[in-house]
C-alpha cells in the first residue's frame, strides 16, 4: 500500500555553510524535524549555485559568510551576492538566511521585497526551535525579516553609494582613486558622499570627522562588513 505523503516528506533541502561543524549541527536539527527529507550541502558559493541549478531544492538554508570557491576567504559580501543571484534566477526558491551577519541583507532589501518564495532570517544566536520555526515559515512561503535592524527603516541606498563605501572603507581608497575605479569625476564621488550621508543622517559636526561618522553608521546599518 502506498504511503500517504506528509508535509515533511520528499523535501529537498540545501544547507550552505563553510564551517563543517556548524553544517553538521544544522543537518542534525533538520533531519530530526524532517526525517524523510533529502539533505544536501555546499561549502562555497560556487558549489551552492551548482547544487541549486542541478538539484532544484525546495529550501535553501544558508550562511552569508562563505567563500566564493575552495581556498578563498569567507566574506558576508559573497553570501549577499549569492543571495541576490538566487532571488533573480530562482524567484520561487524558499530561503532561510542563518547567519551571524544577517543585518548585511539590508543592502538587498528591494530584491527581498520582490522575491516570490519564502524568505526568513535566523540569527545564529537563535535556539534550534526558533530556527526551525523560521524554516517552517519559509516553506509556507512567508517572509519574515523584522528582526534585522534597519531593514524597515526606510533607508534607501543606491548601488553607486555602496560602491563608494566599499572602496573607501574596505580597500582604503581616497576620492581620486575611487573616481578612477568608478570611471566618474571626483566631483561625482563627492556628490555620492553627500547623498549617502544625507540618507544616513550624518552631517558636519564640530570636532567630529564626518567620514569616520559615516563609516560607523554604515557599519551599524549593515551596509559594509
Amino acid at each position: 500500500m502506498r504511503q500517504t505523503l506528509s508535509g515533511k516528506a520528499l523535501l529537498k533541502i540545501l544547507v550552505i555553510d563553510d564551517h563543517e561543524s556548524v553544517l553538521g549541527g544544522t543537518i542534525d536539527v533538520l533531519r530530526k524535524q524532517y526525517p524523510d527529507a533529502e539533505l544536501i550541502t555546499a561549502l562555497t558559493a560556487k558549489n551552492a549555485l551548482n547544487q541549486v541549478m542541478n538539484s532544484q531544492p525546495d529550501l535553501v538554508v544558508m550562511d552569508l559568510s562563505i567563500p566564493e570557491n575552495t581556498g578563498m576567504m569567507a566574506r558576508p559580501d559573497t553570501g549577499v551576492q549569492l543571495l541576490r543571484t538566487f532571488m533573480k534566477e530562482f524567484p520561487n526558491l524558499n530561503i532561510v538566511v542563518q547567519s551571524a551577519h544577517v543585518r548585511t541583507i539590508v543592502r538587498i532589501r528591494p530584491d527581498i521585497d520582490a522575491h516570490k518564495g519564502g524568505f526568513t532570517v535566523a540569527d545564529k544566536s537563535l535556539s534550534s526551535q526558533e530556527m526551525l520555526t523560521r524554516v517552517d515559515w519559509a516553506l509556507q512561503g512567508l517572509t519574515h525579516t523584522k528582526d534585522i535592524k534597519g531593514i524597515h527603516s526606510g533607508l534607501e541606498v543606491k548601488p553607486e553609494w555602496l560602491r563608494v563605501l566599499s572602496l573607501a572603507f574596505e580597500e582604503g581608497l581616497q576620492d581620486k582613486a575611487i573616481a578612477e575605479r568608478m570611471c566618474v569625476s571626483e566631483r561625482m564621488v563627492r556628490h555620492y558622499w553627500s547623498k549617502l550621508q544625507d540618507a544616513l543622517n550624518v552631517y558636519p559636526d564640530d570636532g567630529k570627522n564626518i567620514r569616520i561618522q559615516t563609516e560607523m553608521i554604515a557599519r551599524e546599518e549593515g551596509l559594509i562588513d
